[in-house]
């Protein structure tokens, strides 16, 4: 039997669970728009333990998305996570952010692109087929009409996330199909985490980082002139 905790921050929707054996016995999340995991990570994580009648030191592994995804929402969640490791001397699972968004649709046929948005009009993806086996690595691209016509011209292409949702007017193709109200969840990690439990597939707590895929870059403001 295992029992882990799983964080998901990747985007603007804070999500954790506790799964055992990949079954989610307990599930707290919060997708209001904005990115609040700063004030509840770490009661979500108090109040899922509470739902599920345990205590840190009961939990056998620690799962974290990894992203890529926001830089402060992946920074936050992995600090937790690797907190907890270290607190009770736990494991550290990562599970790549945009695979366990695949699993959000089940689909007979054709391909699914997860999608978190970048700005403007760029966006984190990756291909999967209806297995969820990724078939084109994870980029970070620049939308136009054109995007994955290979795909397209193929089968049906089903659009996840919150970088699907801005380009529903930009990819027109027949067989483009946008499932709204999807997003990176603890839900989707359960199964994902325990697999890789089983393997012994663990992180090294001291050197891991995030997958954030682009470097961080602060803008600085502009110097106001002087007024007199």
């Amino acid at each position: 039997m295992s029992i882990i905790l799983n964080i998901e921050t990747a985007t603007k929707n804070c999500s954790v669970s506790i799964a055992e054996n990949g079954n989610i016995i307990a599930i707290k999340e919060l997708n209001n728009g904005n990115y609040s995991h700063a004030e509840v990570l770490h009661p979500f994580i108090v109040d899922v333990l509470k739902e599920a009648s345990l205590t840190s030191k009961e939990i056998d592994a620690v799962a974290v998305s990894k992203g890529p995804g926001s830089y402060t929402g992946l920074r936050i969640g992995v600090s937790a996570a690797k907190g907890l490791c270290f607190a009770f001397d736990k494991p550290l699972i990562s599970i790549d952010t945009l695979t366990s968004l695949s699993h959000a649709v089940s689909i007979d046929s054709g391909f699914i692109i997860p999608m978190i948005d970048a700005r403007r009009m760029e966006v984190y993806g990756a291909v999967y087929n209806n297995h969820n086996q990724q078939v084109r690595d994870i980029k970070a691209e620049i939308i136009d009409k054109n995007s994955y016509a290979k795909y397209l011209d193929l089968d049906k292409v089903y659009f996840l996330g919150d970088g699907s949702q801005k380009c529903k007017s930009i990819i027109t193709h027949k067989n483009a199909v946008f499932v709204d109200d999807t997003y990176p969840s603890a839900k989707e990690m359960a199964q994902l985490s325990f697999v890789k439990y089983q393997k012994s597939d663990i992180e090294n707590v001291a050197y891991f980082e995030p997958f954030y895929l682009k470097d961080f870059i602060v803008i600085p403001e502009k110097k106001k002139k002087p007024t007199f």
